[in-house]
C-alpha cells in the first residue's frame, strides 16, 4: 500500500461538521499507517517541566502506530522523569534528563538528536500537560508520508466554534504573534506559530542548526524561520486545544519585547538569506530600490518642510514633487516585494528530494 494512499477514499457528506470530517480522516489514517506501522518509523518527544498531573495519562494515550516516546526531563523540579520511570511501563519509552533546565527548545532538540540518532523517519512533539489529543499523532503524520511536506504543525484558530473555549488573553497574545511570525517566517499562510503539536520528517530535521535555533518560548517560530531557509514545505492542521487545570509558563507581558525584536532580527535574515546570498531575483531589485525611494523621499521631504516651516517660505512645486513622487514609486516597490514573498511560500516537499539525493550517493559509494 503506497503511503499516498493515506486518507484516499474518504468522503464525508456535504452536512458533515469539521469534527466529522476529522474523525473520518483519523479513523483511515490511523488503520494505514498502523498496517505499516514498522516502516513509518514515528516517535514521540514530549519535553517534561511541571507536568507530574498529566505525563502519564499522555503516554498512557500515545497508539501503537508510534515505535518510541522520548521524555525528557528538563531539570524538572518536580520529578517528571522519576515518576515516569515509576509508574510507566511501556517498554517504548526512554527518559532523557538535562542536568539543567534549557527550556522546552532545549528539551525538544534532546529529543530530536536521539531520534535521529536512533534511526527514526518522522518525529512529533507533544506537549506533556494534556492540552494535546494524542489520537491526531496519525492525522500530523499523513501528509509527510504522502511526500505532501516536511513539517506539520497545529492551528487551533481552525475552528471558529471553539476558539471561545481558549482563554481571552493567550488567544489576543496568540493573534498578534500569529502576524508577526507571518512575516519573519515566511510562511504568510500560517497561523498559531507557538502551536507545540508538531511533526517533522527526520531527514529535514537532520539538516536544522540545532546549535543556533532558540532554547525558550521563541522555539516554535524560530524553527518556522529556520526551515523556511531550507525551503520546507509546511502546512497547518487544523486541531482544537483541551484547557484545564493546566497552568500555563508562558506569560505574553513578559515575552512580548523579547519576541518582537526576535521577529525583526529573523525578517532581516530570511530576507538577506533567500533574496540576496541564496538567490537575487527582481523582488530583491525591488526591495533595494524601493526602500532607497522610501527613505529619500522622507528624508528630503523632511528636511524641505522643516526649512520651509522655519523660514515661512513656501517650497516650489518641483521640491514638493521630489519627495512625492519618489514616495509614491517606493511603497509601490516595496508593495510588489510583498506580493513576491507571499506568493513565494515554499509548496514543494523536501525530504523527497533529500531521499533521492542519498539514495545516489549510497550506490555512487
Amino acid at each position: 500500500m503506497s503511503a499516498r494512499a493515506v486518507g484516499e477514499g474518504s468522503k464525508p457528506s456535504a452536512t458533515a461538521g469539521y469534527s466529522g470530517v476529522l474523525e473520518q480522516e483519523r479513523e483511515l489514517t490511523n488503520q494505514q499507517i498502523a498496517a505499516n506501522a514498522a516502516s513509518a518509523g514515528i516517535v514521540v518527544v514530549i519535553p517534561c517541566y511541571r507536568v507530574t498531573n498529566h505525563v502519564c495519562d499522555v503516554i498512557a494515550s500515545i497508539g501503537a502506530e508510534v515505535c518510541a516516546i522520548y521524555c525528557i526531563d528538563d531539570a524538572c523540579p518536580d520529578g517528571s522523569g522519576d515518576l515516569i520511570e515509576r509508574e510507566v511501563r511501556d517498554s517504548r519509552v526512554r527518559v532523557l534528563r538535562h542536568a539543567h533546565n534549557q527550556g522546552v527548545g532545549g528539551a525538544v532538540l534532546t529529543g530530536y538528536r536521539q531520534a535521529i540518532a536512533d534511526g527514526a523517519r518522522i518525529i512529533v512533539k507533544v506537549d506533556g500537560d494534556g492540552q494535546m489529543d494524542a489520537a491526531l499523532i496519525p492525522v500530523f503524520v499523513a501528509p509527510i508520508l504522502r511526500g505532501d511536506a516536511d513539517y506539520v504543525k497545529g492551528n487551533r484558530f481552525f475552528d471558529l466554534r471553539h476558539i471561545r473555549r481558549m482563554p481571552p488573553l493567550r488567544r489576543v497574545g496568540n493573534l498578534g504573534l500569529s502576524f508577526m511570525a507571518k512575516a519573519s517566517t515566511g510562511y504568510w499562510d500560517l497561523f498559531d506559530p507557538t502551536n507545540g503539536y508538531t511533526a517533522i520528517h527526520a531527514d529535514v530535521a537532520s539538516l536544522l542548526p540545532f546549535d543556533s535555533l532558540s532554547r525558550r518560548y521563541f522555539f516554535e517560530t524560530d524553527m518556522l524561520f529556520r526551515l523556511n531557509t531550507l525551503r520546507a514545505a509546511v502546512i497547518d492542521l487544523p486541531m482544537d486545544a483541551v484547557y484545564g487545570d493546566e497552568t500555563s509558563n508562558l506569560k505574553v507581558s513578559r515575552v512580548a519585547g523579547e519576541f518582537f525584536g526576535k521577529h525583526c532580527r529573523n525578517l532581516g535574515k530570511r530576507i538577506a538569506y533567500n533574496y540576496f546570498l541564496r538567490d537575487l531575483s527582481i523582488a530583491s531589485l525591488e526591495l533595494l530600490i524601493g526602500t532607497g525611494l522610501v527613505l529619500f523621499g522622507t528624508l528630503f521631504g523632511g528636511w524641505h518642510w522643516y526649512l520651509s516651516s522655519s523660514t515661512g517660505t513656501p517650497a516650489s512645486v518641483g521640491t514638493v514633487m521630489i519627495p512625492t513622487l519618489a514616495l509614491l514609486l517606493g511603497l509601490q516597490l516595496v508593495l510588489a516585494f510583498l506580493g513576491y514573498d507571499i506568493a513565494n511560500v515554499p509548496r514543494l516537499a523536501l525530504h523527497p528530494r533529500l531521499a533521492v539525493t542519498h539514495n545516489r550517493t549510497a550506490q555512487a559509494a
